[in-house]
């Protein structure tokens, strides 16, 4: 790391509380055998591990916690962003979403999540320097991206890539090495825009458009993607600064499903591209990257404002989905969803109004006013209002995944490096709940009941 840069991250081990007292601790009343046992509480939680001395025998494995889909266990501790999903709290590194929205830029919102602090003005000029200088890719990258079919899936395509970076950057492996860790960062950071836009010019049959760095990380992203004969691609600001909004709002949130899987890929001390190429592909769903996409797709299905109290009215019902509202975290107004609804103004302004904005500005103002909706807290979130700009952006719905992973990167490595740093961290490997047969002897092919069909065991 260069000398005027702070530390990256640091043994989060050693964070502890006040020490264990009466009111620090939860006593546990095991009723099959009348022991009791004292368990510490750091942080408003208990460590998993110390219920495994609540055994009924000796020889018992111990206590285990189930919690599918991990709904309240805490896998880290981490200093990067935190969330007050009630109070509709969004901060990295405790600066507020929506002050960065206004006042910063990607790439330096990028480093606060990665180093940790916002940069002066000759650490934030040679962050992006570095970064800058690794938007251009190896050749064979590019014949890479030829090998897809026509019609490959953009999102596909990125990680696919990020994947092949690894054999390109074997260096890589020297996840211990902190100058090797930062060279990938940079890699990473500046690379993903190149990749996407690549994957972008080959679904639509375009020749590809080589980086151009002066041009801002944005603006450069957009030349990729849009330019056509002309020697200098003209940026339209807003548009623009509304993409580097975007970015910003999606560089990390907490321990998502994508988060999750870069830090558990990373647990085994793979390198970060085929760890990112890991993250990307939980970003693939549905349920996570494409969830924008979908909100467009309901739009379309409602089709104009009159149609929306029968819509409304067939989600209560059960019969429909309210895509963009309600979130896994939030219970509350997400605060990045009011951010890009004052966005979109500004970018229709260039583009001109998507005539989804109505229906999507009046289903809103009759859900919130809804006692069925506010009472299971579904507030729109930033899903509801992203796929509107970037379609008005001139971006197909198959591009969505891709923009929401450029922005995450930063996010992503900041996580891995955080997991790397710390000294309690191992290889990720839950526990299960075994329910299946108990031991039972081999039968010989011969002897086996004939039925067609093998019953099955869920």
């Amino acid at each position: 790391m260069p000398n005027n840069k702070p530390a990256i991250g640091e043994d989060l081990s050693q964070k502890t509380t006040a020490s264990l007292n009466g009111k620090n601790s939860l006593t546990i009343t095991d009723n099959r055998t009348g022991k009791q046992y004292d368990v510490k509480i750091e942080n408003e939680t208990i460590r998993a591990m110390d219920l495994r001395q609540i055994k009924v025998r000796d020889d018992d494995f111990g206590l285990m916690t189930y919690d599918p889909a991990f709904m309240n266990t805490a896998s880290c501790i981490s200093r990067i962003t935190y969330i007050d999903g009630d109070k509709g709290i969004l901060r990295y590194r405790g600066y507020p979403i929506e002050q960065l929205a206004e006042k910063s830029n990607f790439l330096e919102t990028a480093y606060l999540l990665i180093y940790g602090e916002l940069p002066n003005k000759v650490q934030y000029e040679e962050w992006a320097n570095n970064v800058m200088m690794h938007t251009l890719i190896h050749e064979n990258v590019k014949k890479f991206v030829d090998g897809f079919h026509y019609d490959a899936h953009p999102m596909g395509m990125l990680i696919s890539t990020v994947a092949a970076l690894s054999t390109f950057y074997t260096d890589a492996k020297n996840i211990s090495n902190p100058e090797s860790r930062a060279l990938q960062i940079y890699r990473l950071v500046g690379k993903m825009p190149t990749l996407a836009a690549f994957a972008f010019r080959h679904s639509v049959g375009r020749p590809y458009v080589y980086p151009d760095n002066d041009l801002s990380y944005a603006g450069n992203f957009l030349s990729m993607l849009f330019k056509m004969t002309e020697l200098k691609y003209r940026i339209n600001p807003v548009l623009e600064h509304a993409l580097d909004v975007l970015f910003i709002l999606h560089a990390d949130h907490e321990q998502n499903c994508s988060t999750s899987a870069m830090r558990n890929i990373a647990s085994s001390h793979v390198d970060p591209y085929s760890a990112t190429a890991g993250a990307a592909s939980a970003l693939y769903g549905p349920l996570h990257g494409g969830a924008n996409e979908a909100v467009l797709q309901m739009l379309d299905e409602i089709g104009s404002k009159s149609n929306i109290p029968a819509f409304v009215k067939a989600v209560k019902e059960g019969k429909g989905k309210l895509m963009g509202f309600g979130h896994r975290v939030y219970k509350n107004y997400d605060p990045r969803a009011k951010v890009i609804k004052k966005l979109a103004d500004e970018v229709f302004e260039v583009t001109g109004r998507n005539p989804k904005l109505d229906i999507a500005l009046e289903l809103e103002r009759i859900a919130l006013e809804d006692d069925y909706f506010v009472k299971r807290k579904l507030y729109p979130n930033v899903d509801f209002y992203s796929g509107l700009i970037y379609q008005a952006m001139g971006f197909p719905v198959e591009m969505f995944p891709v923009l929401f992973a450029i922005g995450r990167t930063p996010g992503w490595v900041a996580q891995w490096e955080e997991m790397l740093l710390d000294s309690e961290q191992k290889i990720a490997r839950p526990r299960q709940i075994y329910l299946g047969r108990d031991a039972r002897e081999y039968t010989m092919m011969g002897k086996r009941p004939q039925e067609k069909k093998p019953k099955s065991e869920a």
